[in-house]
């Protein structure tokens, strides 16, 4: 009897030392992952201050810009992947496409017509600009926090909430173009500056995925709480931007600086009207005609990027292909976007020794014939090709054209080039979209159709080397 109790104390006190030397083990392994993940982190952060640091940009206050791109970028990955399942993958969204179209359509019809005017009215009042950059992510943040509260309770404020996180965005690259020419360190180009802030893009990318992945296991409310915090951030980030942001000093508007000439010859007349025709006329005037070239082909790519992101998160759930869902024929194409928008980051340097103006047509032309390949042979992997081309051909000619901008307009007007530029773009973009929701749900409907739209982009790049060279160097109108 004795025997067997002491067999078993025994047996209960080897369980225990067991149990001890077990839960020692996974102590001493979790302490030892939590410090190779601490020492990881600090390294990547080592590593990422570096980087944005470099080559002056921590004394200009461009590395607060990076940084600042970046986690708009992890914020908008975040929010993107909360919502794909949410509004866009739903059965029966998918069924009411309509209902979402005209959502989508009510949203973006005010930005078109208010857009011209937000270059000008930052031009007007630029001392601030670090205010107005920080509205665009405090209004995300807002907007993340009642799209988690309608996902929950099924609100109708889900369509209008999301859509406004989109006009919300575009306002941002707006303003956000505008500052970079102001925070350039010394020695370095606009083209290498903005493939710096590209490349951050797309590392905040990277680490919004995976903390929206992360988010998403408790589900698209709590991912969408994630995002909230992460424009939080973001705001504080915007409002820590350097004073040089907001500084107009020696600035011209680009509206203010050349003259009409109505006429030809010896017996033009120059006028000097007012209103928004004289200003838009004034400006098309004082922009180089290579400038206008790369502008219209950045803008085919800009087409391009709303209509495929639009269409195809429709078309992937009501034409799935070879039986693949349709969230993973998106994560592809995601991928192959991200892909090539950081190659073209890394090739953005070559322009500066080439013809920028020759790149970004051949960059547009490229992205229109994959257009029309993924329309005669739509598949997986044209599909992929395309999002890679789309992504690469994006990247290059919008560095094409800071290039242009950077070699033939003055210095004086570039930030009003730059926030009239990327107003214009973003325009493109709302057209693009719209393709995307208006057409049908055919691809080898859609995507010739935007290839059509594509080219008439190519025809106006083409135009614009029969324009005049400007009439007059930049000068200030008289008061």
């Amino acid at each position: 009897m004795h025997s067997s109790d002491d067999r078993h104390a025994r047996a209960g006190w080897r369980a225990r030392g067991l149990g001890r030397g077990l839960g020692r083990g996974v102590g001493r392994a979790a302490s030892s992952t939590a410090r190779a993940s601490a020492r990881t982190g600090r390294f990547a952060a080592a590593k990422v201050h570096a980087y944005t640091h470099s080559g002056g940009a921590g004394e200009s206050g461009l590395a607060r810009l990076t940084e600042l791109h970046g986690s708009h970028t992890a914020g908008d990955t975040v929010m993107t992947l909360a919502l794909a399942g949410t509004l866009f993958f739903n059965p029966q969204t998918a069924q009411a496409r309509s209902g979402v179209a005209t959502f989508l359509l009510l949203t973006m019809v005010p930005f078109v017509l208010v857009a011209p005017l937000i270059g000008p009215l930052l031009d007007r009042f630029s001392h601030g600009r670090r205010w107005a950059i920080g509205t665009t992510l405090a209004v995300r943040a807002f907007l993340c926090w009642v799209l988690a509260d309608a996902i929950s309770t099924d609100s109708t404020w889900l369509f209008p909430a999301a859509l406004g996180c989109l006009v919300a965005s575009r306002a941002y690259t707006i303003t956000r173009a505008a500052a970079v020419p102001r925070l350039l360190p010394p020695g370095t180009t606009l083209v290498k500056a903005n493939s710096r802030v590209s490349m951050a893009g797309v590392v905040g990318a990277v680490v919004g995925g995976a903390l929206g992945g992360l988010a998403m296991l408790a589900g698209p409310a709590w991912a969408l709480r994630v995002a909230f915090a992460v424009f939080v951030f973001a705001t504080v980030q915007a409002i820590r931007l350097p004073a040089r942001v907001d500084s107009s000093a020696g600035e011209l508007s680009i509206d203010d600086t050349v003259p009409i000439r109505v006429g030809a010859g010896r017996d033009a007349l120059t006028v000097d009207s007012l209103g928004p025709i004289g200003r838009f006329r004034r400006r098309k005037q004082a922009i180089p005609w290579p400038v206008m070239h790369a502008l219209w082909s950045t803008g085919g790519t800009r087409v391009l990027t709303g209509f495929l992101i639009l269409f195809l998160a429709f078309l992937a759930k009501e034409h799935p292909i070879d039986g693949i869902r349709g969230e993973v024929v998106l994560a592809l194409v995601a991928v192959a976007i991200g892909v090539g928008n950081g190659l073209g980051s890394v090739l953005g340097n070559v322009v500066r020794d080439q013809r920028p103006e020759r790149i970004a047509m051949v960059s547009v032309l490229a992205a229109t014939l994959c257009c029309i390949a993924t329309g005669i042979w739509y598949g997986v992997w044209t599909l992929v090709l395309l999002g890679f081309v789309q992504g690469l051909s994006a990247q290059l000619s919008k560095l094409c054209f800071d290039a242009l901008v950077q070699r033939d307009v003055p210095e004086n007007v570039r930030t009003s080039v730059f926030a009239w530029s990327e107003t214009m773009l973003q325009v493109l973009w709302v057209l693009g979209g719209a393709l995307g929701i208006v057409l049908p749900l055919n691809p080898y409907i859609g995507f010739p159709v935007c290839a059509a739209v594509l080219l008439w982009t190519v025809v106006m790049a083409a135009r614009q080397r029969r324009r005049p060279e400007p009439t007059a160097p930049p000068r200030a109108r008289p008061a």
